[in-house]
């Protein structure tokens, strides 16, 4: 019996697949579960149809994606630190203060997206990598002054 699997079922397949299992174990586990439903004609249509959608919208947030990082590719994130005078500084730079830092400028990235191994201790210019998507990335620069 043909299945189209509704949820990620361990040794037989992900949501979405359709897939040739024995009739007893459609009937008596996939189905009654709720695991999976009969492959017929609409089921299958419906699944190609939210699949596609599924396709539009993740290719949407991509190219968003690489519009937003054409526009921050030339941008300067400058960030005062507290400094004493034989140039110490009082604190660090992360990534919570680098992303409020973009979000003056007008760009919303979340702070996990932005790569920083180590806060920043020093004062000076910085090149900073955020992963906006899977798939693109951006460099921007970050200056860190003495306040």
């Amino acid at each position: 019996m043909k299945v189209l699997l509704l949820c990620d079922v361990r040794g037989t397949g992900k949501k979405g697949e359709i897939k040739e299992v024995a009739d007893g174990y459609a009937n008596n586990f996939l189905i009654k579960t709720g695991k999976a439903k009969k492959a017929d004609n609409g089921a299958i249509s419906e699944n190609n149809m939210k699949k596609s959608a599924n396709d539009y919208h993740k290719e949407m947030q991509k190219q968003e994606a690489i519009a937003l990082a054409g526009k921050m590719k030339d941008v300067i994130v400058t960030l005062p630190i507290k400094c004493g005078e034989n140039g110490k500084t009082f604190g660090s730079i992360g990534g919570k203060e680098i992303s409020e830092g973009l979000h003056k400028l007008g760009y919303e990235i979340d702070k996990r997206k932005i790569e920083v191994k180590e806060p920043f201790k020093t004062i000076g210019t910085y090149d900073i990598t955020a992963k906006i998507h899977p798939e693109v990335s951006v460099k921007f620069k970050l200056n860190i002054i003495g306040q």
